[in-house]
């Protein structure tokens, strides 16, 4: 059984050799990310390269993300490292303290408007939401709060408000020098930390492509504003190219218990818009340092699995953990068991939805057919942007999606698609008259489909013709095909 869901994992000082990087890609890594938030561009150059280098070796077509650090929304640091706050005592967050001088009663502030962007009655959220304030007053640079959820506290943890409104812009000067680099990197994907709207992810998409960058966007889904209403994760997902659902920040600025509904409406609504979604943050969290999953990971990862996530991410257990041949083998292994148990075959009909272009309708006919046709095994798209296998992923089958497409960069930006797999095939080095033939007995010769097997071919009247995807065809494998 061939895995649908697709793997992220985090590169860093645990697997960024190039043995690691080639254990993980054998263990089932799709996409590698790069966390920006931690070392520096020339690292992060030499990684990139060695990423490219061992998936070429390895015959593997695997992506790479840059993750854009966003703004610092922090307090600054403590003289001793870190203070214990107890409940019910005060504490001051004061933007005009010196940034090293914090001790129990005060602490500095690395984000200077959080004065302006609270005020009394405010639940304040730091480290993680580990620990809670409630603001009493604000005067001047200085917001006075009483500790409602006391602990440790030490250097340069993130600050955020209950409810959001944190007025921090998602792109920093450290930001926008790093799209540059991404750009020169030549990766697929850039992940935008921290939109607000749409406007965020529309000025990163600009700033990437004004440095040469032709990579997709990725809209990290973190900030209560974001998921206010409908309209504008709406407009934010239709933005980007695929959201991240970046369970840290959310879950603190939303509350816990509203993650889980709110996670399944992002990865339903991003499906139903044509987006891919990817589904992150401690999935794994045990295995930093433990060789086996917790029973509730297992069915955190197979629950997104069983939502229709297209990726799930893995951060510090892959980049820091211990274990990360291990952690990714698991996730494998878990994904595969989730979608043995069920593998739908999709009975959503679009009826809100009505294409408006040819290839859109082609797609989505072929997987009509595809979920009702007896006998049809596999389903083959000739692309050259891969807009139609996307599309195709769009709408759930337990049938694999073969993409085939010349162009490296278009396989490497598939690879985070759900279902899709993609073949290196060039349709104008043969005549018009065997395509067909070729591309199907292709699928014979990797026993993916046998004589007498359906298969459903999509591809254009013309090769290398950007979005002209207007042929559907239903073929048997073994026989004659034109």
């Amino acid at each position: 059984m061939v895995r649908r869901t697709k793997i992220v994992a985090t590169v860093g000082p645990a697997c960024d050799s190039e043995a690691m990087l080639r254990t993980l890609i054998d263990a089932g890594v799709n996409v590698f990310r790069l966390n920006f938030s931690h070392g520096s561009a020339e690292h992060h150059q030499a990684v990139g390269k060695r990423i490219r280098k061992v998936a070429a070796e390895a015959g593997s077509n695997v992506a790479t993300l840059v993750d854009l650090q966003g703004p610092k929304i922090r307090i600054a640091r403590f003289r001793a490292g870190e203070v214990t706050l107890h409940r019910g005592e005060p504490f001051v967050l004061d933007a005009a303290m010196d940034e090293s001088a914090g001790d129990e009663h005060a602490v500095g502030l690395a984000y200077k408007e959080l004065p302006n962007d609270c005020e009394a009655g405010d639940t304040l959220l730091l480290n993680d939401g580990l620990l809670e304030l409630t603001v009493e007053s604000v005067e001047g640079p200085a917001v006075h709060c009483r500790v409602v959820q006391g602990g440790v506290l030490s250097d340069k943890k993130g600050v955020n408000r209950k409810g959001g409104g944190l007025t921090a812009k998602a792109l920093t000067a450290k930001d926008k020098a790093d799209i540059v680099t991404a750009a020169a990197m030549d990766v697929d994907y850039v992940a935008l930390s921290f939109p607000r709207d749409e406007a965020d992810v529309n000025e990163a998409r600009q700033l990437y492509r004004e440095a040469g960058g032709q990579g997709g966007i990725v809209a990290k889904i973190e900030r209560a504003e974001a998921v206010a209403d409908n309209t504008t994760l709406d407009n934010i997902i239709l933005a980007s190219d695929g959201v991240m659902v970046a369970r840290g920040d959310l879950a603190v600025e939303i509350g816990d218990a509203e993650l889980v509904g709110v996670q399944k409406h992002i990865t339903w609504r991003a499906r139903q818009l044509n987006r891919f979604v990817i589904t992150a943050t401690q999935m794994m969290e045990s295995m930093i340092n433990h060789p086996q999953p917790t029973r509730a990971e297992v069915s955190d990862v197979a629950n997104a699995v069983l939502d229709g996530t297209d990726a799930v991410m893995l951060s510090a257990e892959t980049a820091t953990g211990q274990f990360p041949e291990a952690t990714v083998q698991a996730m494998h292994r878990i994904i595969l068991g989730a979608e043995r148990s069920y593998q739908m075959r999709d009975q959503w009909k679009r009826d809100d939805h009505v294409p408006t272009l040819i290839d859109e309708s082609i797609a989505t006919a072929a997987m009509f057919v595809a979920n009702r046709l007896a006998g049809v095994k596999a389903i083959i798209a000739m692309t050259e942007t891969g807009a139609t296998p996307m599309m195709m992923s769009r709408i759930r089958s337990g049938l694999p999606i073969f993409a085939f497409t010349p162009h490296a960069a278009c396989q490497r930006r598939l690879a985070v698609y759900r279902g899709i797999s993609t073949v290196n095939f060039d349709s104008a080095a043969l005549a018009p008259s065997e395509v067909n033939q070729k591309v199907v007995d292709l699928l014979m010769e990797q026993a993916v489909v046998e004589t007498g097997d359906k298969v459903i071919l999509t591809k254009g009247d013309y090769v290398n013709v950007n979005g002209g995807t207007n042929t559907l065809k239903i073929v048997e494998a073994g026989g004659v095909i034109h």
